[in-house]
């Protein structure tokens, strides 16, 4: 197969093109992060700001799965898509996902299985410059180690659509499924605290019927893990929840963080 390297693109906006800087911050958030005590979880939700907004979040969860990291070596990572709208789920043909730390091998053959589904297709356009996924990469590089990605941009699919694909890749202990998403969107500090909370909830009681358009950009792959996660009877449970308020932001109109252990 010719070796196809999509470039990190935010690299320098969202986390540190210097790979040494991006290291030490990582380091230091995962350090800085709250240690919580939680079964194994089978996914996380985490947010996908620049690392000064919601990377102390984001980090909550990481530092959790860091434990795990001698068990997983496949990571199914889905992010909503802000710049190309289209329906479904998009792939892509890449065989490496690069960052500032270095080269992340794709699993090909699950991604051509995905590929199969009506709901999946290939679409570089999603992935050019998502940060929904790129963000993440970093943080899964530090905790991790090794491990082949399954990266997919999901546009406008039902939960259902969403729930088949992580159920053809849900895999056992070696599979982690890592959803992006922030939560509530340029309100006040007290506003985006309740909605937010709100959302938790619903996350917490696995409800996607709850969540709505303005609760959490990506409720799209958030809605179909709970669905799914419903059918499976597992349980979800918030472990960490501030706003761009609370991290590196004024408080007039934030952004909300959420991390999510589902177990």
């Amino acid at each position: 197969m010719t070796q196809i390297i999509r470039r990190p693109a935010v690299a320098g906006m969202f986390y540190p093109s210097d790979p040494a800087e991006l290291d030490q911050l990582l380091e230091d958030m995962l350090a800085e992060a709250k240690s919580v005590d939680t079964p194994a979880p089978k996914a996380i939700i985490v947010p996908h700001a620049g690392y000064i907004y919601s990377g102390p979040v984001a980090a909550t969860a990481y530092r959790r799965i860091k434990a795990l990291a001698p068990h997983i070596t496949r990571v199914i990572l889905l992010g909503p898509s802000h710049r190309v709208p289209f329906y479904g789920i998009a792939a892509s043909s890449a065989t490496e996902f690069a960052t500032p730390l270095g080269l992340i091998p794709l699993d090909r053959a699950l991604i051509d299985q995905l590929v199969s589904l009506h709901q999946v297709k290939l679409l570089e356009e999603a992935h050019s410059m998502e940060h929904s996924l790129e963000v993440h990469l970093p943080f899964l590089q530090k905790t991790l180690g090794n491990f082949s990605l399954v990266p997919l941009v999901v546009g406008d699919a039902r939960p259902e659509e969403v729930a088949n694909v992580l159920e053809t890749c849900w895999g056992g202990e070696e599979t982690l499924i890592v959803i992006s998403s922030d939560l509530s969107h340029y309100h006040d500090y007290s506003t985006a605290q309740s909605m937010d909370r709100a959302t938790s909830h619903a996350i917490e009681e696995l409800e996607p019927e709850a969540i709505h358009y303005d609760d959490a950009c990506g409720r799209n792959p958030v809605n179909g893990l709970l669905q799914l996660a419903r059918q499976k009877g597992l349980h979800a449970r918030t472990i960490d929840l501030r706003n761009s308020g609370d991290t590196a932001g004024p408080r007039d109109q934030v952004v909300g963080y959420g991390a999510y252990i589902i177990h």
